[in-house]
């Protein structure tokens, strides 16, 4: 027996919201401590937000941006070591297939990256440990930060990549999504309503 129509579409867009309620906490090497967001490279990390003071004033972010505008990325460094290196700022157009699920290997394997980039910044040491990186965005799409910086002593470079949206259309969001799924449930429950037949008394 096949389902109505409309639980078929229910089942698929609840599905599909579920999904990018999970898409939403998969934030690479950016995770949430509970007392804000941390970005983690190794043993170096760094309290990481993310502003757009002419939109959103004082309103902090971990990764994706809701405007297309100028944004301000800060870090503060966690650790003494990082405040002995150059830090290493990029934001590349994720070009991949992979999505939210790029990792540093996969940007490793496109080669040479400055095709791909749209800013690039080598911070000197910040003895204050604090690194404020300003870029304005001027078109929408996807795009993957990346923070780089060397082992104080050995030859070692470590890497924490952040894929992160700009500008995502309302329609991608995922309240959206759920609001779709409720107008459909609360359709079906009535549909459901007029198709039983109406209650009669035996008397």
């Amino acid at each position: 027996m096949r389902k109505p129509w409309h639980i078929s579409l229910l089942s698929g867009l609840l599905l599909y919201a579920l999904a990018g309620q999970q898409l939403l906490w998969a934030h690479g090497s950016v995770v949430d401590s509970g007392e804000g967001c941390v970005i983690q490279f190794d043993f170096y990390s760094a309290h990481f937000s993310i502003f757009q003071p002419q939109t959103r004033q004082h309103q902090e972010f971990c990764e994706d941006l809701p405007d297309v505008t100028e944004s301000v990325f800060v870090l503060e460094y966690r650790h003494d070591s990082l405040r002995e290196v150059p830090v290493d700022f990029r934001i590349l157009r994720n070009t991949s297939e992979l999505g939210r699920f790029v990792r540093w290997q996969d940007i490793e394997a496109m080669g040479d990256l400055t095709e791909h980039t749209v800013f690039f910044q080598r911070s000197s040491p910040k003895a204050d440990g604090v690194l404020s990186i300003l870029f304005n965005f001027t078109e929408p799409g996807d795009y993957v930060g990346i923070v780089s910086a060397p082992h104080p002593t050995l030859d070692l470079q470590y890497h924490a990549v952040f894929p992160f949206k700009v500008g995502q259309p309302f329609w991608q969001k995922s309240w959206f999504l759920i609001l779709i799924v409720l107008v459909i449930a609360q359709g079906a429950r009535r549909w459901r309503n007029r198709q039983q037949p109406p209650f009669r008394s035996l008397a």
